[in-house]
């Protein structure tokens, strides 16, 4: 059965699986990219994406990412197709920062921007309001008070609810905690981050800082774009057309040691086999018991996968598992971050949270 967390600080009840509809639609080249397309990331036809959000609602899930970029819009599209009669009782979440068009301020975190940004989205998800709205990435070109303010009165307006961010790092995160509390300003309640087994940095800065200023951490990729499912074996090249095939930079850019993550791949088949479920559940389950995490995002194409991945919450890995899968997958930590564990000596307790 479908379990519920709050986001951060707010009283927003969200489900611990968010079903993301990056997969929803087949058109589009990136902007700025035109070598690369959307569809790498998997296609979902529109009508079959509409039966899946359904088949999600069923299942107790009442969280939905989207961008405006995805699928150069046809994500939101989709979504707000399949949501009609269905909205109030369901939390949306979507982005904006990325270029939406070719003109020099068709993208970035500016007033310009996002103003445009949020109407459009809200016009493409057949909506009067956006529940979660997240800068996709940080703008280094417009000060971080600018964009705190026209999120401000974006939630003023009644136009976005609450707001967050994806990508930032620990210290952008931090500054414009900062600003918000000096001026009054939305705070961002929610940080959207890539994290699973394979990946783990998010723990250096992230998820102390989250953990710390109670902002609700939501997980993308938590299966490592399909890795730690267990259709990929050690020695074997990506199948072709694989998301894990590509060797772009972009597709290249969650790093991870491969040997290392092959390990935790042959751990969570024990484990799988011995509760009688799925690798890829095994990996959703460890990052649902992570500090500070209140949803993990599953992008299935499948209605057996996005029920399979569901089937994560009817069970939680025991503190023996989830510690095995810690050794397997720890790494040695960067500067400064090996010495502040080192130096905290005895200090530490069960369940505090170091870099």
């Amino acid at each position: 059965m479908m379990k519920y967390r709050h986001l951060g600080k707010t009283g927003l009840a969200v489900s611990e699986l968010c079903f993301g509809a990056m997969t929803f639609g087949n058109k589009g080249a990136f902007l700025g990219a035109p070598d690369r397309n959307w569809s790498e990331f998997g296609v979902v036809e529109i009508d079959e994406a509409v039966r899946m959000v359904h088949q999600a609602i069923d299942l107790g899930i009442n969280f939905f990412d989207t961008a405006d970029v995805y699928k150069n819009g046809q994500g939101e599209e989709a979504l707000g197709n399949a949501l009609k009669g269905r909205r109030s009782d369901l939390i949306i979440g979507t982005k904006g920062r990325w270029a939406t068009g070719p003109g020099p301020n068709e993208l970035g975190s500016t007033r310009h921007h996002l103003i445009a940004a949020v109407d459009a989205s809200l016009r493409r998800l057949q909506t009067d309001y956006i529940d979660l709205y997240h800068l996709h990435g940080f703008d280094p070109r417009t000060d971080i008070e600018e964009t705190l303010r026209v999120l401000d009165d974006l939630v003023r307006w009644g136009k976005i609810r609450y707001i967050g961010v994806s990508n930032f790092a620990g210290w952008q995160l931090a500054k414009a905690l900062g600003v918000s509390e000096r001026k009054g300003l939305e705070r961002f309640v929610c940080y959207q981050g890539y994290y699973n087994l394979a990946a783990r940095e998010l723990e250096h800065e992230i998820i102390p800082l989250c953990v710390e200023e109670n902002v609700g951490i939501t997980v993308w990729s938590p299966l490592a774009g399909g890795l730690l499912t267990g259709k990929y074996r050690r020695g074997e090249p990506m199948p072709a057309g694989s998301r894990l095939s590509h060797a772009t930079p972009f597709e290249s850019a969650p790093v991870f040691d491969r040997d290392q993550a092959f390990d935790a791949i042959e751990a969570l088949g024990r484990l799988a086999a011995e509760r009688d479920v799925s690798i890829a559940q095994a990996a959703l389950n460890w990052v649902l018991r992570r500090p500070g995490v209140a949803s993990v995002i599953i992008g299935a194409t499948r209605p057996d996968q996005l029920i399979d991945n569901v089937n994560a919450t009817d069970w939680v890995l025991t503190d023996a598992e989830v510690q095995q899968l810690n050794e397997l997958t720890e790494r040695e930590k960067p500067y400064p971050y090996w010495h502040m564990v080192n130096v905290a000596g005895d200090r530490r307790l069960p369940g505090d949270v170091y870099p």
